[in-house]
């Protein structure tokens, strides 16, 4: 089949601007991000899609594969649409999977690819999937940079809020199970299904969370949850780049790239 992945990485960030650029280890994070996921055995090729030339002049630096797109997006899954229409162009003929790779994960494992990109292969009526994990502490599920997931009993998404869902106020610890997941930002899109998401106009839930997957979900679409019990975590602060910096110095994927 005919899969890659595509990396959206922008300077600009309200939360932590130049993020893609700051180093973890001595190396900026979307360099670990695009090299861990060049490690994945379903991908074919993995590309940065960015609106910043210190991003592109820095992918191409390190022998990456980087394309220029508009500075006027504003979900990352609508930069994921440009760049693949202009690598189609490229390349002169449609791909069939489309991974979005956020690249505030410096810490992806290439078994978490394979793994989220799995459901579409093997169902080839599923549109979209994407990746969740067990929410560890109180802090997490309370921390409104971290967009929390629910499924239905199939592990279809419900709902993606960045507030703590589901809600803690009546739970019983000792008789009432309370599932909390976060999300994992990998997505991979099914080609047509990714052109058709580009033409979606922006929804309300979609706009209020801040979670670009509710447009999917709002339109009437499912979205298969892939659940990993992977070590990573997501940079959104400068306090997370220090948190990974750590968990990264024992990680031994980062020796077989560095």
């Amino acid at each position: 089949m005919k899969i890659i992945g595509i990396i959206p990485a922008r300077m600009e960030s309200g939360r932590f601007p130049g993020k893609p650029l700051a180093k973890i280890l001595g190396m900026p994070m979307v360099g670990h991000c695009y090299l861990r996921s060049k490690m994945s055995g379903k991908l074919e090729e993995v590309f940065v899609a960015t609106c910043d030339r210190e991003i592109f002049d820095y992918v191409t630096s390190i022998g990456g594969k980087a394309i220029m797109t508009k500075d006027t997006h504003e979900m990352c899954t609508d930069r994921v649409v440009e760049a693949t229409q202009k690598l189609e162009k490229q390349l002169g003929h449609h791909l069939e999977i489309v991974v979005n790779i956020q690249g505030d994960q410096p810490m992806v494992h290439p078994e978490m690819i394979d793994a989220v990109v799995q459901p579409l292969i093997d169902d080839p009526a599923l549109v979209c999937a994407t990746m969740m994990a067990k929410i560890k502490s109180f802090q997490d599920h309370d921390n409104p940079n971290r967009i929390k997931v629910v499924v239905d009993k199939d592990n279809f998404a419900l709902y993606m809020s960045r507030e703590p869902i589901p809600s803690r106020k009546k739970w019983k610890p000792d008789t009432i199970p309370l599932p909390m997941f976060v999300h994992v930002a990998l997505i991979p899109f099914r080609r047509d299904f990714l052109m058709k998401f580009g033409t979606l106009p922006m929804t309300p839930l979609e706009s209020v969370e801040s979670v670009d997957y509710l447009r999917a979900i709002e339109h009437g679409y499912r979205i298969k949850m892939v659940l990993t019990d992977k070590e990573t975590e997501t940079v959104d602060t400068p306090q997370d780049l220090r948190k990974v910096e750590e968990l990264m110095r024992t990680d031994p994927l980062v020796r077989r790239y560095r």
